[in-house]
């Protein structure tokens, strides 16, 4: 039987190299409470104002990122980690290479 649990042991090897002018993503677990997404972004390029249907977690795992979120614009390098509700319009600017884990939380839409 297999375990009830998913086990990695480090995230950024899930994405390969980014291509020049690329942002790849890789969905890695969905469940009915969470999805779990890594994105791996090439320098200069920007996932654009948008917003999650319910709550969302950012964590940067690699590299060195500008955030927009509400209007505000924040760094973000290896360690960032933030919530936010519902809703909230936000975008990424990746300034180096950047590896970033997406979690969406709560039953799915």
């Amino acid at each position: 039987m297999a375990p009830d649990y998913l086990h990695l042991l480090d995230l950024a090897t899930l994405v390969p190299d980014v291509p020049p002018d690329s942002i790849l993503s890789r969905t890695f677990f969905e469940g009915p409470d969470m999805k779990a997404v890594l994105f791996a972004f090439a320098p200069g390029q920007t996932l654009s104002e948008h917003t999650a249907a319910r709550p969302a977690v950012l964590h940067f795992l690699r590299g060195e990122a500008r955030l927009t979120l509400a209007g505000d614009e924040l760094r973000a390098g290896p360690g960032t980690w933030v919530h936010m509700p519902p809703q909230m319009p936000h975008s990424v600017v990746a300034e180096t290479e950047v590896v970033m884990l997406l979690l969406l939380v709560g039953p799915g839409s």
